[in-house]
Parts: C-alpha cells; sequence; structure tokens
C-alpha cells in the first residue's frame, strides 16, 4: 500500500518558522469548567460576522459544549503552521480545492461516514469532493456547507432597456457582444492585474469543453493538456476584444467598481463578487447566467465548486461533540443566514431562498448540471493564474499548453506516481 505522504508537514516547515511569533496564541482553549471543549478554524474572513453570531447562538443552546471559531485572515498558512506544531483544531472549515486534496493525501481528515447529516447534501457536491481525491479513498471526509457560482454577472437594467437576450450558445453569446459593442457599450470587464481573477473565465469556459475529471485524465496518461485545453485556450483569448482597451490595467477591486458604475454590460467572475460590487452601488439591479462556451446548449454547465466545507480532524477527541456542532451549522435557519450574507449557494437540500443575483443559474442548480472549478485540481506550486496572465498577454496558445504540460508533470510527479501504483494494485479489479 502507498505509503501517506508527509506533504503538508513539508510545506508547513518554513511557514512554522516564519510565523511562530504571530502564532504563539493559537491553540489555547478557553476555561470552561465541565464543559468539551471544540475549537473550529475556518478560512472565510469575509464572513466572520456570521460566525461570531453562530459561535453565540450555539454557545447559548448547549450546556456541555463550548465552541470557539477562529477566522484568521490567512487561514491556511495559519493551519498548515499549526499542524506543524501538532495544535490542530477539531474541526476546519476550508474550500473543495487542493488544499483539501492534500489534506486527505496526509492522512489528517476524519473519516465521517457515520454522520447522520451527510444524508442532506445534495449528491453533486458530495460527488466533487470525492473528484478531488488524488485516488479512491475509502470514507467521506467533509461536509459541503455551500458552494458558488462562476459565470457571466449582467447589469439586468440595462439588459432590458436595450433588449438584449440572455445567450445560450457561444455563437450567441460573441453575437452578444458584437451587438453590445455596436452601441458604444463595453461588453465585458476584466480585473486580469490580479492573476487570480484570470481563473474566472477560464473555470466557466472549461467546464463546457473539458472533462470534469481531465486533471485525473491526465495523471493516468490517458490524454494531454495540449488536446483537452486547446479550445479553452482559444475562446479565453478571444474575450478580450470585448473588455477595455487595456484587460491587465484594473485589479479585482477596480473591476468591481467599474462595473459596480455602469462602465460595461457584463462581468466575467463569480458570484462571490456580488457583495464586493454592492458596496460601490448597493441598489444595482445584478444578474447571472451560464458561460455558454458550447455551441450545443444542453451540453453547457454551472460553474459551481464547494466554497466552503467542514471536516474534522483526525485526532479531533471529542466526535460526538464535533458532530453536534456540525448538526447545529447546518440547522436551516443558519445556512440561509449565511446564504443571504454571502451571496451563496446551499450545498444543503431543501427549500432555501436564493439571492436574485442567481436567478438566472437556478435552473442549473436545481437540477445538478454544475461541475467543479478546474483550478481547484492545479498545485498552487504551478502559478496556473499567472500562466494564463502571460498567455493572454502574448497570445500564443501552443506555447501556453506546451508549458501547461511540462509543468504539470513537473509539479505533479509525487501524486502522478501515486496514481501509477494504484493503478497497479488494482488492476485485478477492472
Amino acid at each position: 500500500m502507498y505509503k501517506k505522504s508527509n506533504r503538508i508537514i513539508c510545506m508547513g516547515l518554513m511557514l512554522c518558522m516564519t510565523s511562530a511569533m504571530i502564532l504563539g496564541g493559537c491553540g489555547q482553549k478557553s476555561e470552561n469548567s465541565g464543559k468539551i471543549e471544540i475549537e473550529l478554524v475556518q478560512y472565510k474572513p469575509e464572513a466572520v460576522k456570521t460566525f461570531e453570531k453562530i459561535e453565540e447562538e450555539f454557545n447559548a443552546t448547549h450546556d456541555d459544549i463550548h465552541l470557539t471559531i477562529e477566522s484568521p485572515n490567512d487561514a491556511m498558512t495559519v493551519l498548515k503552521t499549526r499542524f506543524i506544531r501538532e495544535d490542530a483544531p477539531d474541526i476546519i472549515g476550508i474550500g473543495g480545492d487542493v488544499n483539501f486534496s492534500n489534506f486527505i493525501d496526509s492522512d489528517m481528515l476524519m473519516d465521517i461516514s457515520d454522520y447522520e447529516g451527510l444524508d442532506s447534501i445534495k449528491q453533486a457536491y458530495l460527488d466533487i469532493d470525492k473528484a478531488l481525491e488524488f485516488v479512491p479513498e475509502d470514507g467521506v471526509y467533509a461536509v459541503p456547507y455551500v458552494a458558488n457560482a462562476a459565470g457571466v454577472l449582467y447589469n439586468r437594467a440595462m439588459f432590458e432597456e436595450y433588449g438584449w437576450e440572455i445567450p445560450e450558445t457561444w455563437d450567441e453569446f460573441i453575437a452578444l457582444c458584437e451587438q453590445i459593442q455596436s452601441e458604444g457599450i463595453q461588453p465585458l470587464y476584466f480585473g486580469f492585474k490580479d492573476t487570480w481573477t484570470c481563473l474566472a473565465p477560464w473555470n466557466a469556459i472549461a467546464v463546457d469543453l473539458a472533462p470534469a475529471d481531465v486533471c485525473s485524465q491526465v495523471n493516468k496518461g490517458e490524454t494531454t493538456f495540449s488536446d483537452e485545453y486547446r479550445e479553452v485556450a482559444e475562446k479565453t483569448k478571444a474575450l478580450l476584444v470585448y473588455g477595455p482597451k487595456d484587460p491587465f490595467a484594473y485589479d479585482y477591486n477596480g473591476a468591481c467598481t467599474a462595473f459596480a458604475n455602469g462602465e460595461s454590460a457584463m462581468y466575467t467572475i463569480g458570484s462571490y463578487a456580488i457583495p464586493q460590487i454592492q458596496t460601490v452601488n448597493p441598489d444595482m439591479d445584478i444578474d447571472s447566467f451560464v458561460m455558454p462556451a458550447n455551441n450545443d446548449a444542453s451540453e453547457n454547465k454551472l460553474n459551481s465548486g464547494v466554497d466552503l466545507q467542514f471536516s474534522v480532524m483526525k485526532d479531533c477527541e471529542n466526535k460526538e461533540a464535533a458532530y453536534e456542532v456540525l448538526n447545529f451549522l447546518l440547522k436551516d435557519e443558519n445556512v440561509q443566514s449565511y446564504l443571504d450574507e454571502q451571496k451563496a449557494v446551499p450545498c444543503k437540500e431543501g427549500d432555501f431562498e436564493l439571492a436574485s443575483t442567481l436567478d438566472g443559474v437556478k435552473s442549473f442548480i436545481e437540477e445538478g448540471r454544475m461541475a467543479d472549478y478546474q483550478d481547484h485540481y492545479y498545485p498552487s506550486e504551478m502559478s496556473v493564474d499567472a500562466q494564463i496572465q502571460t498567455f493572454l498577454m502574448k497570445g500564443d496558445v501552443d506555447a501556453f499548453l506546451t508549458k501547461f504540460d511540462t509543468d504539470w508533470k513537473r509539479y505533479n510527479r509525487d501524486i502522478i506516481r501515486k496514481v501509477e501504483d494504484y493503478e497497479k494494485e488494482h488492476a485485478d479489479e477492472d
């Protein structure tokens, strides 16, 4: 059997050295005689007030458990450093991305298959989490809580004023951009000065055109990114002519402000940007639609991934108390409160009210026509966001794809070896 890697340990050594003084107080638990202490560290600093309210209400309604929720600004650095110091919290709240994959791979998370609350979670999001495992693992390692959606935000009032229709295919989308441009209005806005924003249109296009498990297929040697990502790259590049003259002049905040001020009809970003946009223009009427990258409308999907999920650490000494915290988090009123404040999508089944800014994608959510963000599988060391930015600046599709394939093998060699070993070990089961 493959020996679990110490990837997180190695990643955290330097972080531990640089952060020890700052984090000297981490992990100290408050004194509450007779109560079980549960500590939760979550990575969404923008939701700190929501979690302060949850912590207060939980502690007011539980005599036997005391809950402490920490929401540090750089939670992943804090967590990795604490793991090195063997000072892990009981529960972590993180995204469904490659960090989650690494935590599973390092055997740090508890198998919570017996947690009854999983029965209330939408299967699509459980499947998304399962796909994040480098190789298939026995068990379940997180409770998906909320998701976000990425595609195209649009100015609903502007669309109604000009009579523009929502596109359902790529050709219709390009025709719409041409039509808007002919009216003397800029169709799209970008925040490409911040490299991470380059991933927003990339991901939204990729879910329509590339297999959802393309990274897994590449790790198995079944395909290449040069084969699977060519159309994705070409169509991402094609959007540039419908944005500002210099698409790399504005950062994320600048692009949000420009869109809020009506400087474009659309913005290729996720629902996570809506609170930021509304801080500039609270009355702006925003809706969204799925990026229609395919010319077969039935093949288009909503780009939606798990934005926040809760995992119990393997070393947690109070499993039942941790489960009680999860139960409280999953109470309908707490889920709805989070949705209202963060404009998020619930991972839990139920009759929840979604923000009007998600009107245009509700049918995809209800039907489960969703696929995870491709970048949730990319190793951070590969800096794919910067690679996409460089590609968009230079425009050389072949050079970009060749580098993508080369760098993937370089930064994923351990995972590729693990996949090869797994495939050999389970060859007789096929």
